[in-house]
C-alpha cells in the first residue's frame, strides 16, 4: 500500500460516484428538515381557532421558529466543522422528531411557540441547510457551483411538498396527528440518512484549499472580518429585496382585485423559476465564480423587482414573477461558493451558517 498522496480526484473522492451519492443524500436531508419552516404556515388558521388567538398572535411561533433557525444555523455550522456534519444532521432529527411529537401535546399558544422554535427551529431544521451547504462544498471542485446549488434547492423543494402534504392530513386527522406524524417521519427518515455521510471530506482536499482560500483572499486586499461582514451587509440587503415580492404578492393581487389565488399561483411561478435558476447560477458559478454569479444575480433581481413599480396587469405579474423568479434563485448558492473561494474549508460550516443566518434576517425585513 502506498503511502503517497492521491494522485486524482477519483482516488480522494472528490466529485466520485460516492461525492454525488452524497449530493443526493445531502438533497434528501435538506426537504425533509426544511418542514420546519413550512408546517407553522399551513397549522396556522387552525391554531388560530382552536387556541382563540388573533391572527397577529397565531403567527408568533412562524416568527420564532424563523429567529431560531437563524441563530442555530451558526452553532451547527461550527459543529460540523469540528465533528462532521454528521453530527448536526442526527440531532436535527431527533430534535425535529420530539419536537412535532412534544407539539402536538401542547395546551396553548405559548408552549407551542416554546417547542416549535427551541426544538423545531433552534436544534431542528437549522441543522438542516447550512451544514449541508458547506460539507457538500468540500466534496466538488470543477462542479463545485453547481453541487451547491443542487444541495441549496432543498428548501425550495420542502416548500413545494409540504404544505400540500400537511394541509391534507390538517384536513383529514387534525393538526396534532399530523404534528405526531411528522415527527416520526423525521426520525425514521433522517437518522438513517444522517448514518451515510459519515465519511469526513479528503484531508489532503482541506490543506490545499485552504492554502487556494488564503491566497484568493490576499488578492481582494481585504481582511477576513471586513470581507465576512460586507458578505453579511450584501446578505441582508438581498434577501430584503427578494422576500417583499415573495411575501406580499398574494395580499398584493387581492388589493387589486385579482383575488389570493392568482397571487398564489403567481408565487408559485416564481419558486418554480428560482429551482431553474439556482441550478442554472451553480452552471455560471463554475465558469465565472461566486462574486460573479452573485454580482449576476443582484443586478437581475434589482431590475426584475423595478418592474413591479409600473405594471400591475395581470399578465404582466404572471410574467415579472417568474422573471423575478430566474434572476433570485441562485443568490444563496453564490454565497456559499464565496465562502469556499476566499476562507479555509474548516471554517466553511460556521460561515456559511453566518451567511444563511443573515440570509433569514433579511427575509424577516422583506
Amino acid at each position: 500500500m502506498t503511502t503517497s498522496a492521491p494522485s486524482s480526484s477519483a482516488d480522494s473522492g472528490i466529485e466520485s460516484g460516492y461525492a454525488w451519492l452524497r449530493l443526493g443524500v445531502a438533497v434528501l436531508v435538506s426537504t425533509i428538515g426544511g418542514v420546519g419552516l413550512w408546517s407553522v404556515v399551513v397549522t396556522l388558521p387552525t391554531m388560530q381557532a382552536e387556541f382563540g388567538v388573533a391572527r397577529g398572535d397565531a403567527s408568533l411561533p412562524y416568527t420564532a421558529t424563523m429567529v431560531a433557525i437563524m441563530i442555530g444555523g451558526v452553532p451547527m455550522g461550527r459543529l460540523a466543522d469540528r465533528v462532521g456534519v454528521v453530527i448536526p444532521v442526527l440531532v436535527g432529527g431527533a430534535a425535529l422528531g420530539v419536537g412535532y411529537v412534544l407539539s402536538a401535546f401542547t395546551d396553548g399558544l405559548a408552549q407551542f411557540t416554546l417547542v416549535q422554535a427551541l426544538l423545531i427551529g433552534l436544534l431542528g431544521s437549522s441543522a438542516t441547510l447550512g451544514p449541508l451547504i458547506a460539507d457538500v462544498s468540500h466534496w466538488f471542485e470543477r462542479r463545485r457551483g453547481i453541487a451547491v446549488a443542487v444541495v441549496a434547492s432543498g428548501n425550495y423543494f420542502a416548500g413545494a411538498l409540504w404544505p400540500p402534504i400537511v394541509q391534507h392530513f390538517v384536513e383529514t386527522v387534525g393538526w396534532r396527528q399530523t404534528h405526531i406524524g411528522i415527527g416520526l417521519f423525521c426520525v425514521v427518515t433522517l437518522v438513517p440518512l444522517a448514518l451515510t455521510l459519515r465519511r469526513r471530506a479528503p484531508a489532503h482536499d482541506v490543506a490545499r484549499a485552504a492554502a487556494a482560500a488564503g491566497a484568493a483572499s490576499v488578492g481582494l486586499g481585504i481582511s477576513p472580518r471586513l470581507l465576512q461582514s460586507l458578505l453579511a451587509i450584501a446578505s441582508v440587503l438581498c434577501c430584503l429585496a427578494m422576500a417583499m415580492p415573495q411575501v406580499h404578492l398574494v395580499a398584493y393581487c387581492a388589493g387589486l382585485g385579482y383575488g389570493a389565488a392568482r397571487g398564489a399561483e403567481m408565487l408559485s411561478v416564481m419558486l418554480a423559476c428560482g429551482v431553474v435558476s439556482r441550478l442554472a447560477s451553480g452552471w455560471i458559478a463554475d465558469r465565472i465564480g461566486g462574486l460573479g454569479t452573485l454580482l449576476l444575480g443582484s443586478v437581475l433581481q434589482g431590475l426584475a423587482l423595478l418592474l413591479y413599480l409600473p405594471f400591475d396587469g395581470l399578465v404582466s405579474l404572471y410574467t415579472i414573477s417568474a422573471l423575478f423568479g430566474l434572476s433570485q434563485g441562485g443568490i444563496l448558492p453564490s454565497y456559499a461558493i464565496i465562502v469556499r473561494d476566499y476562507f479555509p474549508p474548516n471554517e466553511a460550516g460556521a460561515r456559511v451558517g453566518i451567511v444563511v443566518a443573515t440570509n433569514l434576517a433579511g427575509m424577516a425585513l422583506g
